[in-house]
């Protein structure tokens, strides 16, 4: 016998966690099904800490989703009673013209955000750690910080079941089919029903939902965490999170916080494509060389020995933006969030628009930059 329910979750990760908070709060009947543990250290939602900044270079209509983002993440504390986030300051530095420093500066004068512009001989008098090239352009925010990403999940989804949310984990989804009611989602152990489906499957999005193979890419990440030569400048209230564009690509970093060690990675670490099923979690040299040759340049003081590496998956979409849509030709199907790397700090209010679309079909915060239309060239699809 399947099970009805008003919304079936796929994927119980950052999104998917979040719109299954949302939606139990809502007083409806939901489900959530994940094929691994929660959390778990299989896709893209976990590794102690994760970045959340307010200086959004990416596009300046990010920052009012961050704003709601912020408030969600705070009233989330509220209600779980677990600190979920860590308030640095945020550092987005490069070289003119290289587009970090100019992006961030625009969305900040656009959105009347709180900055401060400074020489990178400014930066290293306030914050001894950094050593960034002369001509560095670099933008702090007093706002940006971290989440924790584990505890976010988790508390996202005790809420959840104390509003009534059922949850399955370790039970892998098979596929889903439309019906006249709704859908049906088939796992290894049995069929279920529901009005709505939520496909927030991370790196395997594509498998359920084929418009997006070939536009929702996981590609592997690599993160280190490096024994600081003077902790006191690594610890948190001393160092800000940063965003870094220099010669060697584009790296970002945290202070010493839950682990020992001062974490960092670079985006698009190797440029490796992957498989999500396979085993991604295996460490080469060169993983290593990529970070510690940028913190021995730029942050000479805390390029000691390697203390833990840990492996993720990004999936890219060609633009790198989010996909937040309805599926065409499905209005009670609502595609989640290749987040491209930078998505785990909306998840707090990607699952409120998720929410929003699988019960109303629409949400009152601007998405139209994140249709589904824009990568299979139907921008009529956007909403």
């Amino acid at each position: 016998m399947s099970q009805r329910y008003d919304v079936i979750v796929l994927g119980v990760g950052g999104m998917g966690s979040a719109a299954l908070c949302h939606l139990a709060r809502r007083g409806r009947r939901c489900l959530g099904l994940e094929q691994f543990d929660i959390p778990h250290d299989r896709g893209s939602s976990h590794g102690i800490t994760r970045i959340i900044r307010l200086a959004y270079y990416e596009h300046p209509s990010y920052v009012p989703l961050l704003r709601r983002a912020y408030e969600l993440w705070r009233e989330l504390e509220a209600q779980s009673g677990m600190r979920l986030l860590h308030i640095t300051g945020s550092v987005d530095a490069g070289p003119p013209g290289g587009g970090i420093f100019e992006g961030a500066l625009l969305s900040c004068q656009v959105h009347g955000l709180p900055h401060e512009v400074l020489t990178s001989r400014e930066l290293t008098a306030r914050f001894p750690a950094y050593r960034l090239p002369a001509e560095t352009q670099v933008l702090f925010q007093p706002d940006g910080g971290f989440l924790l990403p584990e505890a976010c999940i988790s508390a996202h989804v005790m809420l959840a079941q104390e509003h009534g949310a059922e949850v399955r984990a370790r039970e892998r989804v098979l596929g889903w089919e439309p019906d006249a009611r709704g859908v049906t989602v088939t796992t290894e152990r049995g069929q279920y029903e529901a009005d709505r489906l939520i496909v927030s499957a991370g790196p395997w999005i594509s498998r359920f939902v084929p418009t997006l193979g070939g536009r929702a890419v996981p590609e592997r990440q690599v993160l280190a965490w490096l024994a600081p030569r003077r902790p006191e400048w690594f610890r948190h209230g001393a160092f800000p999170v940063f965003n870094l564009l220099v010669e060697e690509g584009r790296y970002y970093g945290f202070p010493v916080f839950g682990i020992p060690g001062f974490k960092l990675g670079r985006y698009h670490h190797r440029g490796q494509q992957v498989d999500p099923d396979q085993d991604n979690r295996w460490f080469e040299p060169e993983d290593e060389s990529v970070l510690r040759r940028f913190a021995e340049r730029y942050f000479p003081e805390g390029a000691g020995p390697t203390l833990s590496l840990h492996a993720c998956l990004f999936t890219n979409t060609p633009d790198e933006h989010f996909v937040l849509d309805l599926l065409p030709g499905y209005p009670q199907v609502v595609v989640a969030s290749p987040c491209s790397g930078h998505g785990f700090k909306f998840a707090s209010v990607i699952g409120e628009i998720l929410a929003d679309l699988a019960l109303e079909g629409r949400t009152r915060h601007d998405i139209s930059l994140l249709s589904l239309g824009r990568l299979i060239g139907d921008p009529e699809l956007g909403r």
